[in-house]
């Protein structure tokens, strides 16, 4: 290995290849050295002497494929809490796994602590701090700039923990990006050096000695803080959280709950709705109704909120047609309509009261194959405003007793679309990916009707390719709920531009060229031709001063303008 890296390093250092040269190179040095594998770009940044990571650091870099959405990932765990059902005696839902002093340990509710996200919890104590500060290291060493991060927290039901707890989980979020940010950019950029020093890079992940002395180097970074100072320090932050993600039931989505997720800056609620009929809320012991889902969906769209709603398929006491028609039924009723959907087949798990009724043959859940023609059946029928986000949890499929046994689902339902001819045209499905698109750009507009409101998918197309380049979900409210949101506002729900993250104050192929701004011009004119006055945006923190030089100002959680 040593060889290889001292021998490519002097061929990029005179020859500077291409991305396609390099990889040539990298093939026919590999063979020469018999080296099991061969190695990835960040593998030999990695081992580069220090003297020579900026004469080669331009040449070595990999495939965007994490951050092609736009953004990059940070899904961070809180640590393991009681469900509040669970204290109220309702609950556990009859298949949920997990939770305190569970089969599978103390992990959180709804997880069995082999998700890759509940790993990198165990592992930094459910520290937050700890917890962002590795995933940000992660990105870096899979070769990308996380400098706008979308900011998950799962492990439950987070408006239900107490205020302290949410409170100081968000603040310690936002300060692990703030002062990544601090110790690893400095007016050139990234100090890919520092950065390479502080890990100990390379070296082995796995090894307990480095991670805890690594952690033990953070830990020491950490000190004290609050939420508005950490949300302010962000706004300007190398590292931007543009979008945070709360997880919730459809009971703990009221209008309360709404605003003290306002407060900690969340811009995205995933809505654990899991279907459409009571009966079946009934019989799997979920705490809520139909009713409850509905309401929710309605105060937080009229706050501005994207609305991810959590769906299970194969629940005890549903078939196929029930299945289906309750996904069509998402976008055939003006009370749903969800902006993201995540697709989860009912899986068996130990601990679980399903897995007793699965032992004495009382259900039978969704196998690989009934769970993609189910899919893929539904997927016909997606409007383009909807984003598939995905089609299975990450639990490993070793943990489970029956239900889907692969973990490759989407590549069935891709492979089953082929042969029924089947085209989805949700947005995930027509994102650019690595595709290069033409210059000839639509924008076009669909109406539709959702909670008592107009909402307006507005979006960036290349209709040659049949490509979503970005979108603006722009709503006219049906009822007035703070007092930033006057009876003559719209309010944009969300923004976004997809193709390849490009860093913020440089072009990228798709991102900062003007198409962001295009489309919220378009929003803009769209809300004075209905004589709305006033538009408000749920911007996150790390996406305000982007709107800032478009004229808006800070009002509340918002950002707001008057037309």
């Amino acid at each position: 290995m040593k060889q290889f890296i001292n021998e490519i390093i002097e061929i990029i250092k005179t020859k500077k290849p291409s991305k396609l040269q390099l990889s040539k190179i990298k093939t026919k040095l590999s063979k020469k050295y018999k080296l099991k594998k061969i190695p990835t770009d960040i593998e030999i940044l990695l081992n580069t002497p220090v003297k020579d990571i900026p004469k080669i650091k331009k040449y070595i870099l990999t495939k965007p494929t994490r951050t092609i959405s736009g953004v990059a990932i940070c899904a961070i765990m809180t640590k393991p809490l009681k469900c509040p059902h669970v204290k109220k005696g309702i609950g556990p839902c009859i298949m949920c796994p997990g939770g305190p002093d569970s089969v599978f340990g103390d992990v959180p509710q709804s997880y069995t602590g082999k998700e890759p996200a509940t790993r990198r919890a165990i592992r930094n104590n459910y520290d937050p701090y700890l917890q962002v500060m590795n995933r940000l290291e992660q990105h870096i060493v899979q070769g990308h700039i996380p400098d706008k991060l979308e900011l998950i927290i799962m492990g439950g039901t987070f408006p239900s923990f107490p205020k302290k707890y949410q409170e100081y989980f968000i603040t310690y979020a936002f300060k692990a990006m703030n002062n990544f940010s601090k110790l690893f950019f400095n007016k050139k950029g990234f100090d890919f050096i520092r950065f390479k020093e502080f890990f100990e890079l390379p070296g082995d992940i796995y090894n307990e000695k480095r991670t805890k002395s690594i952690q033990k180097k953070l830990l020491k970074t950490k000190g004290k803080s609050n939420l508005k100072k950490e949300q302010l320090k962000n706004e300007k932050s190398n590292i931007r959280c543009v979008s945070l993600v709360i997880e919730t039931r459809p009971d703990y989505a009221k209008l309360k709950n709404a605003n003290e997720m306002l407060k900690l800056g969340c811009t995205k609620v995933e809505l654990g709705v899991q279907t459409i009929y009571d009966d079946v809320l009934k019989k799997i012991k979920r705490g809520h109704k139909v009713d409850d889902s509905i309401k929710a969906t309605k105060i937080l769209k009229n706050l501005g909120f994207k609305i991810n709603y959590h769906m299970m398929l194969g629940l005890p006491g549903v078939n196929r047609k029930k299945d289906l028609f309750a996904l069509q039924a998402l976008f055939a009723y003006e009370e749903f309509q969800p902006d993201m959907l995540k697709l989860y087949p009912c899986m068996v798990l130990k601990g679980t009261k399903l897995y007793k009724l699965w032992k004495k043959k009382k259900y039978k859940p969704l196998t690989t194959k009934k769970a993609a023609e189910l899919i893929s059946d539904f997927k016909k029928t997606v409007p383009e405003y909807c984003r598939i986000m995905r089609v299975q949890r990450d639990i490993p499929t070793f943990m489970t007793e029956a239900g889907v046994d692969k973990t490759n689902l989407r590549q069935y339902i891709e492979e089953l679309m082929k042969k029924k001819k089947i085209k989805c045209r949700c947005i995930r499905c027509r994102e650019p990916k690595l595709k290069e698109p033409s210059k000839k750009i639509k924008i076009l507009e669909r109406h539709y009707i959702a909670s008592g409101g107009n909402e307006f998918f507005i979006s960036a197309e290349d209709i040659k390719n049949d490509l979503i380049l970005g979108f603006c979900r722009l709503r006219f409210p049906s009822q007035s709920l703070r007092k930033e949101i006057t009876e003559d506002s719209a309010i944009i729900r969300e923004l976004h531009v997809y193709g390849e993250a490009a860093q913020i104050g440089k072009k990228g192929k798709i991102q900062h060229k003007g198409i962001g701004k295009a489309l919220i011009q378009r929003a803009e004119q769209k809300a004075q031709m209905y004589f709305r006055s006033k538009m408000v945006v749920i911007a996150g923190i790390g996406a305000k001063e982007y709107f800032k030089k478009l004229g808006y100002k800070k009002e509340g959680p918002y950002m707001v303008k008057n037309l």
